[in-house]
């Protein structure tokens, strides 16, 4: 290659520098966008502190034996529509992606005949002692995988206290003989010694004294006249 064509290889180059260059300059100056003197107002996000509501814990679920008298088994049938992709509900159903859900309520968990547990589930039925108990089933379904470490269930869990009552009362059906639902929380008994409220605090009559007895040897004394009328 002679020097003219080195020349001329790098003349184009220069002059591509020179027309990048160029239009980065010109963009600049069209788009540039200078900040200003004052900003017209500032937005802060605050943190929700952790626990839920500020100075507070956050709330945890109703008790399940509270829930139960009140649920509807209708509007749990409506439910359980999205466990069918996953579960039988039949007596003598298949296993599907789940166990069939025929007489849940009490069995024994990782239990059922045929399927294949996750090692997370069989490691929280402690050898089958563990049953699904109403409340066992009442926060399972709220989350799966918090209640249960290492369960294979892909369900996120449904949120709303109501609902997985509705869903109770539902599966609850699917048995030939129902468990009885729990007895709910008695509420303590009101202290005796304390007045009820409202109540006004009952009066003490002060003891009788009584006059003191003789000492031995001294005779007793003798009462005084009455006076003449």
């Amino acid at each position: 290659m002679d020097s003219f064509e080195i020349n001329k290889v790098i003349g184009g180059l220069l002059g591509t520098v020179f027309v990048v260059f160029s239009v980065g300059l010109v963009s600049d100056a069209l788009f540039a966008s200078p900040s200003p003197e004052k900003p017209g107002f500032v937005i802060e996000a605050t943190e929700e502190p952790a626990g839920g509501a500020a100075g507070g814990e956050a709330a945890g679920p109703k008790p399940v034996a509270e829930l139960l008298p009140a649920a509807s088994a209708d509007k749990g049938a409506a439910i359980f529509k999205k466990c069918e992709a996953c579960h039988s509900g039949e007596k003598g159903g298949p296993n599907k992606v789940g166990p069939d859900l025929w007489d849940i309520v009490d069995r024994p968990v990782a239990e059922h005949e045929g399927f294949s547990y996750s090692a997370g589930m069989k490691e929280f039925s402690k050898g089958g002692s563990e049953k699904w108990t109403y409340d066992n089933l009442y926060h399972f379904l709220l989350s799966p995988k918090a209640f249960v470490k290492g369960t294979a269930m892909g369900f996120a869990g449904l949120k709303k206290d109501e609902d997985r009552a509705d869903l109770l009362a539902y599966l609850r059906t699917l048995s030939d003989s129902p468990k009885p639902l729990p007895e709910a929380a008695a509420a303590p008994a009101a202290d005796a010694s304390k007045p009820a409220e409202g109540a006004a605090p009952a009066e003490t009559k002060p003891a009788e004294e009584k006059p003191a007895a003789p000492a031995e040897g001294e005779k007793p004394a003798e009462p005084a006249p009455a006076p003449a009328q």
